[in-house]
This record gives C-alpha cells, structure tokens and sequence, in this order.
C-alpha cells in the first residue's frame, strides 16, 4: 500500500502554498471570512508538519529506543494493565479485520480532526480558537517527549507482536539506512491524543446523536493503534493525560483573561463615574 500520510517536507510545501494563497487573497482584497480558513488550514498542516518532522529526528538510528520499549511494556505488566498480545491474538485470525485496522490506522487519523475542525469552524466559530489552541498545546507537549525515541511494541521482540501492516502490505512507514527511524515516537501516542480530543469537544459542542461518532472513532483509534502493534496502552495513556493538562491550562487561563477583563471593566467604569461627578460639580 503506498504512504498515504504526508511527509514533513510535502506538509511544509503545502503550507507554503496555502500561505501564497492567503497573500494573493489579502492583496485582492478577498472577503475577510475567508482568510482565516486558509490561515487556520496552513496552521494544522504545520503542526501535523512538525510531528512528521519530530517523528523522523526522534529516530536518528538509536536502538536504544528498543530498549524504552521493552521498559514500559514491563511496566505495563507490573501494573497490570491488559496484554496488547492478546488483544492482537484475538484479531490475527481475521484477516478482513486486521486489513481494516490497518487501514483505519492509516486513513483516518489526519483525516477526522480536518472534518472536525473544518465542521468547527463552519459551524461553531465562536468556540474554534479554543480547541484549536488545545490541540496545538496538545500537540506541542507530545513533541517534546517524542524526541526522545521509542520504539512501539511491534518493534520490540520481547512482546511478540506482529507487524500487521507489513504482513498485508499496507505499511505507511519507510526505512532509513536499515532501521525504521521514523517510526520511534510511539510515546505518547498522537493518534489518541486527537482521537480523544475530538470525542470530548464534539460531545461539549452539540448534545445531536451524531456526537457519537466522535466517540467510536475515539474508541476504535485506540483499539486500532494497539492490535496493529502501534502502540502500547502506555503511549494512549500518557496522551490523554497531556490533554487534560492542555483542557486545564486552557481553563485556567480562559478564567484569568475573564477576570482581567472583568477588573478593566469595572475600573473604567469607575473613572467615568468619577469623571462625571466631577464635571457635575
């Protein structure tokens, strides 16, 4: 199967195009409501850019990846968490399903937060730069741990899990001077991080039955990216605990402007009562 996801180099082209785009637009004096999409679209294509980008540095040939790996998968078992082997056994057996995770994990991803954001800023604009900021916070803070390389668990031979997707030929992923580089960021796991962002903004923006559609695909991402051998149930952990940290900040913050806002208020208020009792005097 050829690699339907982007690379860092053709997200930075196509932000490049959308950002002559957006200068052609203001220089012709284009209505104003559609600037922003193009500018909004040029910033998730940077961002999905850069985790590309990290992604392919984190690698870099370190085998020591591996070793991260084979850490957390003990982890896992100390704590008790469930065995991704199993769950992968289960599902080896079918081979319509396992083509369809795979390719579930190829597709979807990139292609359900575009409808979401594209569906958020159509329909809700006014709640748009919100989640917007929390994905790129989200984002951000996943970056930054990736670039220390680790290796996911169909990589790491103590956990004897299969590669799924090189099994039916529908691996998105290269090979770098014989390693696989660009596949060691498993930790924290983007694809949940946004699969479970979207679930919770969808679900906080419209009470319509179709929300839950944003909630299976929540659901069927983290499912996909652990039977396919992506992902430790670690990596989906440590990303929806980045959320809630982004939700967090996004609160706090939100709380602090409205508070500043609120004291500028009433000081002018003040001024312009103090003003008109002194001209009424």
């Amino acid at each position: 199967m050829p690699n339907i996801m982007w690379t860092w180099q053709q997200a930075a082209v196509a932000a490049g195009v959308l950002a002559v785009v957006w200068g052609v637009l203001k220089a012709r004096g284009a209505a104003p409501r559609s600037r922003p999409f193009v500018s909004e679209a040029a910033l998730i294509i940077v961002l999905y850019g850069l985790w590309q980008l990290v992604g392919s540095l984190s690698g870099n040939g370190d085998y020591s990846a591996v070793g991260r790996g084979q850490w957390i998968w003990n982890a896992e078992r100390t704590l008790w968490l469930p065995n991704e082997r199993s769950l992968q056994s289960w599902v080896l057996p079918h081979p319509l399903i396992v083509q369809a995770a795979n390719l579930y994990y190829a597709t979807m991803h990139f292609t359900v937060l575009i409808i979401f954001l594209v569906w958020l800023f159509t329909r809700h604009r006014e709640l748009y730069g919100r989640w917007r900021t929390v994905l790129a916070v989200v984002t951000a803070a996943c970056l930054l741990i990736q670039f220390l390389p680790v290796a996911p668990p169909r990589m790491v031979p103590v956990t004897g899990m299969v590669d799924t997707a090189v099994v039916y030929n529908q691996s998105v992923y290269g090979t770098i001077g014989g390693f696989q580089a660009d596949q060691l960021s498993a930790m924290p796991s983007v694809h949940v991080g946004w699969a479970v962002l979207v679930a919770i903004a969808v679900c906080s923006v419209t009470k319509s039955r179709w929300r839950y559609l944003a909630v299976a695909h929540a659901a069927l991402t983290v499912f996909v990216v652990v039977v396919t051998g992506n992902h430790f149930w670690a990596d989906g952990i440590v990303a929806v605990a980045l959320l809630l940290v982004a939700l967090g900040v996004d609160l706090f913050s939100r709380t602090l402007w409205q508070r500043f806002a609120t004291r500028r208020k009433e000081s002018a208020n003040s001024s312009e009562a103090s003003a008109s009792l002194v001209d009424a005097a």
